[in-house]
């Protein structure tokens, strides 16, 4: 039996033109994800492993070129992040954050960004699964004053957590969710 510790480590060969692109191409294959993502993998395997080659590493021309060819979409990309983050709960300054943390540009994120029904829609989903305010015991003040903060941590306002949270029933919360899609 031998000791791994006891084997010297392998170092991985400098990337070249063709290795970096076989990695865009084997990441953007796995992964959904943004040009943002995708050139911050690049510029860190490149950082890792090595260049050899006379002309710099030019992980944007890769991007740029996945984006022509149609393997990279930004906005497709975000309007898929947003949607799931929104339905797990998470209110839209936590949306804008996990899209700011891929690269996203300022204006596809305020394209995709949620209307006032879907937030708080993802509000009321939050306190569902979480089981807050009327979807729990009840509850002292000690207790509302974690479901408020917990709800802000998610990124929704403070109105809109404080509406969840004490709200009577279950489908008090409900209709609150619901009214302003009838508004319109």
């Amino acid at each position: 039996m031998s000791d791994d510790r006891s084997r010297p480590r392998r170092t991985p060969r400098p990337l070249d033109p063709a290795r970096l692109e076989e990695l865009a191409l084997s990441y953007v294959a796995r992964f959904a994800t943004s040009g943002g993502k995708l050139e911050a993998y690049l510029i860190r395997k490149v950082r890792e492993r090595g260049w050899e080659n006379e002309r710099p590493a030019d992980p944007a021309a890769i991007v740029e070129r996945f984006v022509s060819l149609g393997y990279l979409d930004d906005e497709a990309y975000a309007r898929a992040k947003s949607g799931g983050l929104l339905r797990r709960g998470y209110g839209p300054r936590r949306v804008t954050q996990a899209l700011t943390a891929a690269g996203i540009a300022g204006e596809v994120r305020e394209e995709v960004r949620a209307g006032e029904a879907e937030e708080r829609r993802a509000a009321v989903a939050l306190a569902s699964r979480r089981r807050f305010g009327p979807w729990g015991p009840p509850s002292d003040r000690e207790v509302r004053q974690k479901q408020l903060a917990a709800m802000l941590r998610a990124g929704h306002g403070f109105d809109t957590a404080r509406a969840v949270i004490d709200a009577q029933t279950v489908s008090a919360a409900e209709q609150w969710a619901a009214e302003f899609e009838e508004q319109r």
